[in-house]
């Protein structure tokens, strides 16, 4: 049974790179992706995905927000996905 995967990123380059990677292994599987986290949110619910990932910078809510949210309200492993940190900046310590 494949692991389900749920891509949360406001670029559609990004989901699509994501997608294609993930979906290339045996055990993984892209359920959905979502362009931000308020659509992601019902993904959540409807789809039960087993991981996500997820950008840090997106527009309506940042990652690391949604991140804060996410895990006091159904605790799940996650991904962050950014190209704009950097090993050791503040975002990603506070992932």
């Amino acid at each position: 049974m494949a692991i389900k995967v749920l891509i949360v990123d406001d670029s559609a380059l990004m989901r699509s790179l994501l997608s294609e990677v993930i979906n290339s292994a045996p055990d993984l599987e892209v359920v959905g992706v979502a362009p931000d986290p308020i659509a992601a949110r019902e993904m959540i619910k409807t789809l039960a995905p087993d991981v996500l990932t997820l950008d840090i910078e997106m527009p309506k809510m940042d990652g690391l927000d949604f991140l804060a949210r996410l895990m006091r309200l159904r605790p799940m492993p996650v991904v962050m996905i950014s190209s704009l940190t950097r090993s050791g900046s503040e975002a990603t310590l506070q992932a």
